[in-house]
């Protein structure tokens, strides 16, 4: 299973699989390519990524205290800097703990300034960060393995529209990018809030990550 795959081949084979007998296994390289190539896709359509990784982001200060996060749900936040001063995380403060002091503090989706702003200036905010889902949502995995079931059995009419019987009828394929009920599954996890002015990459834990895994 490649870094970033959102669905098992073995689920892949059982849904694809009728009657008591195992689906063949000689596909098996077709059908982990089409695993990675959909999950890619749908990360595309989701305009976000699924797996856990540390990102790096290069934001646009918009002179506010807020930034919301391109991936997400973030679990940690392990640097932020802006016009190159390292801004520390907020720690309580009070006897009760009833507030914070200056830094940053953050949600799932969302990081927050205390006594600071993201100064107006292109590409002077930096921030490092985990986020992703430490296993693929169980409706997420389903939709890749029915788009990974769906390209399989296109491939047999690439480029045919309709298609003539014998008895005279006429069939006619579906020419969607995914079937409604996989986009239903995959809407709720959809970034509807654009995200403008930044550069994202993947962080070198995550990299070594992704590497360790392919060789695993």
């Amino acid at each position: 299973m490649a870094f970033g795959d959102l669905c098992q081949l073995s689920d892949v084979t059982a849904w694809l699989q009728t009657g008591q007998n195992p689906f063949p296994a000689v596909d098996d390289s077709l059908l982990s390519r089409l695993v990675t190539a959909a999950s890619g896709f749908i990360e595309s359509w989701l305009q976000r990524q699924i797996a856990v990784g540390d990102w790096i982001e290069i934001r646009d200060g918009t002179g506010g205290q807020r930034l919301a996060f391109a991936n997400f749900p973030v679990s940690a936040v392990l640097s932020l800097s802006i016009d190159g001063l390292s801004i520390p995380p907020a720690l309580p403060v009070g006897a009760n703990g009833g507030g914070f002091g200056a830094g940053y503090v953050f949600g799932p989706t969302e990081l927050a300034l205390r006594g600071y702003v993201f100064t107006r200036r292109a590409q002077n905010v930096a921030v490092t960060y985990t986020a992703g889902y430490p296993s693929v949502p169980p409706d997420i995995a389903q939709a890749c393995i029915e788009l990974v079931c769906q390209r399989y059995r296109e491939r047999a009419r690439i480029g045919e529209v309709s298609k003539a019987l014998m008895s005279g009828e006429t069939v006619t394929f579906s020419q969607k990018d995914m079937s409604d009920g996989v986009k239903t599954l995959l809407a709720q996890y959809r970034a509807v809030a654009p995200v403008s002015g930044f550069a994202r990459m993947l962080a070198p834990t995550a990299t070594d990550s992704a590497t360790l895994a392919a060789a695993l």
